[in-house]
């Protein structure tokens, strides 16, 4: 056998956030044939490296400074820009300047850029502002994007149409809206540069709106697909992998639906955790572990680039921030986890496979030209021992390099560790079931129910439990915990496997096994749930007087369960907290 396992208990927990304003990419045009335009390695603009960092808000003019920095980490890709209102502050008034400068920094530090249309320009916008819709003329933004693509195609390839306009960034907007922006600009576009690649955007990961966008007119107008998952990111830390495996099935599953080509790239752009301003060395290892996880399993699970929010800062006037590099220029250990990444990992590296460690672990192998690299690490809460065949070399997080002889025992922990020289075997092993089923996860899609059963140890089955530290665990049920001014202790959140719930599974009965803790208090719930709608809630229940557990259900006819914000549904137990346990929940596909 090439390896032994054995299992051990381990904890770890982190931050999470969002926000920013510009750019992304990737490759092949929906209206043209696919693979023959993909990252072509003779495209000056162009390359497969997926190492990408985006940059925005109140520290985006620190590039000069940072960019340096940046390549020293092998980040080949930044997204930044400015906005609309910057480069055209009068209508036919051009100020190229400031974009001039930052692509000649990008370029000496060869990082290549990314581009975004984004946001409006007041003398545009029907409020004189540069958020809120609707635009007076649709002919002033393809304007400016055609202005902005003869300025810079021969540097830049792709442009992301917006950030983030279903979010905070486009009051005002809808999918019909968005749909006629993309579809301007990439006519626009590819008027001026027929090789432009278009991009659309979404905060968080919002399949719902992506797919109203296309079906309102974006469809074969796009090139690429770009996520903001910071809530998906922030469920690793409670055993959320699966999950964030099961992102790229889900938007290919959702592009299938709409006729769209299968080979459209996916992007990350934007993804990261928070770290304190101050150094914090439990904290800011956690912002390294998340930062690694987060490269390691887009690059594994088909995304093509992955952009790190932010460089440096923002701090937003918090004490907290997303930066890789601390307002005083010193970096963070999720720097030099990156650094450790791109230097073992290589430029451009491909997903080769992956391997089940033993109970409670995550195995990806990557390989570039002669390099093969296994990224390992144990599950939340476990530790996983391990035994080679053969001598490898081991390198950290912090870019320690190491050997561990054959048959010498390596246990790994939730933070990654990154394994060179791999016993041929292995090697073999993980190619050979590159493309069958993850073993963390189980196929739910011919069951007609899932469920948790909820205690000090859950006991998922399709069905996991989100931020379980919101509620106080027993040892045979869960209750919520409103007294921790910290903590959402008033909410209960679940994220249901897609596998299950797929994209065209609208009808669903959602069941809470709850029960009173004393007959004189008010007792009930409701529940918030993911629709086509988006979240939406539900009417309340009371539950009924008794000693005993109560089934309390609810019906719903438009779910949409892709776990945009990291949750399916959620029991809301903000009208009587602490007055009931919850025992166990279920999900059934209704007749």
């Amino acid at each position: 056998m090439p390896f032994k396992t054995s299992s051990r208990i381990c904890l770890w927990v982190t931050g999470c956030a969002v926000l920013l304003m510009v750019p992304a990419l990737c490759t092949p045009s929906s209206a043209q044939s696919s693979r023959d335009t993909l990252l072509l390695p003779s495209d000056p603009r162009d390359d497969r490296n997926p190492w990408g960092i985006a940059s925005g808000a109140e520290w985006f003019s620190d590039y000069p400074r940072f960019n340096p920095m940046l390549k020293q980490a092998g980040v080949g890709w930044l997204r930044g820009f400015h906005e609309w209102q910057t480069i055209q502050p009068k209508q036919g008034e051009w100020n190229f300047a400031p974009s001039d400068r930052l692509l000649e920094n990008a370029r000496a530090n060869g990082i290549r850029l990314t581009g975004v249309f984004a946001y409006l320009a007041p003398w545009a916008s029907a409020d004189g502002g540069t958020r809120r819709f609707p635009i007076k003329d649709i002919r002033f933004w393809r304007n400016y994007v055609t202005g902005m693509v003869a300025r810079y195609h021969a540097d830049i390839k792709y442009w992301e149409v917006w950030n983030e306009f279903n979010g905070s960034f486009a009051e005002g907007g809808s999918p019909e809206t968005y749909a006629e922006l993309v579809r301007e600009a990439s006519i626009a576009a590819k008027k001026v540069d027929p090789t432009a690649k278009i991009g659309m955007s979404v905060a968080n990961f919002d399949v719902r709106f992506l797919d109203a966008a296309i079906k309102a007119g974006a469809a074969n107008h796009f090139d690429y697909i770009c996520v903001h998952p910071y809530e998906v990111l922030a469920g690793l830390f409670g055993g959320g992998e699966p999950a964030f495996l099961n992102m790229t099935k889900t938007l290919r599953n959702m592009l299938a639906m709409n006729k769209q080509p299968a080979d459209i790239p996916l992007w990350i752009t934007e993804i990261g955790s928070l770290a304190p301003v101050k150094r914090d060395d439990v904290l800011d290892q956690l912002q390294a572990v998340a930062l690694a996880k987060a490269y390691l399993l887009s690059i594994a699970a088909g995304f093509q680039r992955v952009f790190w929010f932010e460089a440096r800062g923002p701090s937003y006037g918090n004490d907290m921030d997303h930066g890789i590099i601390r307002s005083d220029m010193t970096v963070r250990p999720a720097y030099d986890a990156l650094k450790a990444l791109t230097t073992t990992l290589g430029p451009e590296p491909v997903p080769a496979g992956w391997l089940d460690l033993g109970e409670g672990s995550f195995g990806f192998v990557f390989g570039s030209g002669s390099r093969t690299v296994l990224a390992a690490w144990a599950a939340a809460k476990r530790e996983v021992t391990v035994v080679f065949d053969g001598d490898v070399r081991l390198s950290s997080l912090k870019g320690e390099k190491s050997g561990l002889p054959a048959g010498e025992p390596l246990k790994l922990t939730a933070a990654p560790i990154l394994v060179e020289d791999l016993p041929i075997a292995l090697v073999e092993k993980a190619r050979a079931q590159s493309d069958k089923p993850y073993p963390w996860t189980v196929d739910y899609s011919q069951t007609a129910q899932v469920k948790a059963v909820l205690g000090e140890r859950n006991v998922e089955q399709g069905i996991r439990q989100v931020n379980q530290d919101t509620t106080i665990a027993d040892r045979e049920w869960r209750r919520t915990d409103f007294l921790r001014p910290d903590k959402e202790g008033r909410y209960v959140y679940f994220w249901v496997d897609p596998q299950f719930a797929a994209l065209d599974v609208k009808n669903l009965e959602i069941t809470a096994v709850v029960k009173r803790i004393a007959p004189d208090k008010l007792a009930g719930l409701s529940i918030e749930y993911e629709s086509s709608r988006g979240y939406v809630g539900s009417d309340y229940r009371s539950i009924p007087v008794s000693d005993s557990w109560q089934e309390v259900s609810w019906k719903v006819q438009d779910a949409n369960f892709v776990g945009a914000w990291g949750w399916s549904f959620r029991l809301n137990a903000i009208s009587s907290p602490n007055e009931f346990l919850v025992k166990e929940v279920t999900v059934r596909k209704a007749r």
